[in-house]
């Protein structure tokens, strides 16, 4: 769908997490597309943050994150595979209000153009967590380079039409 150039662009604040046991920043390739992209978009890097596959260390940056009025949106990076040590969607069910199922299941028809039927081990996902977007992307730059460009890249842009995550942000917590 087309940007329309009328509307004001709002710069989104974003922080990106890694989930990995084996990467540091220096190695963290698909952290770095991420970054990498969504400044080029014109949105703000909140936070940037790597933790090891620990649901509970997840969960408690998840909620800090959530709490910060300067992070209006998450997306992680890594452990939404289907491995013993894969908990990032376990972790983010924890925080969540409200799941946004066609994320995950839009990420996976992309990726199957890509990836074939491999794209049935990933767990992608989203929610909204108290006012807050989480959007959890498998760890691989592919990965991530499918869900920013197919998913992401349009649906944080304010100006993308028909409808758009931004505009939706000042309703969030709507009861």
């Amino acid at each position: 769908m087309p940007i329309d150039e009328s509307r004001p662009f709002i710069p989104v604040r974003i922080a990106v997490l890694t989930v990995s046991d084996t990467r540091g920043l220096a190695e963290d390739r698909s952290g770095d597309t991420l970054v990498a992209r969504l400044a080029e978009a014109g949105h703000v890097l909140a936070e940037r943050a790597i933790l090891r596959d620990d649901a509970d260390m997840i969960v408690a940056l998840l909620h800090r994150w959530i709490d910060d009025e300067s992070v209006d949106c998450v997306i992680t990076t890594g452990g939404t595979g289907v491995t013993g040590r894969d908990v990032t969607p376990e972790a983010i069910e924890r925080v969540a209000d409200k799941m946004i199922p066609g994320f995950g299941e839009l990420f996976r028809w992309l990726s199957f153009k890509t990836i074939g039927t491999s794209t049935v081990q990933s767990r992608a996902c989203a929610c909204v967590a108290r006012g807050t977007y989480i959007f959890a992307l498998p760890g691989s730059t592919g990965a991530v380079k499918d869900g920013w460009d197919g998913i992401l890249r349009d649906q944080l842009d304010s100006r993308h039409g028909p409808c758009n995550f931004v505009e939706l942000m000042p309703r969030l917590m709507e009861r």
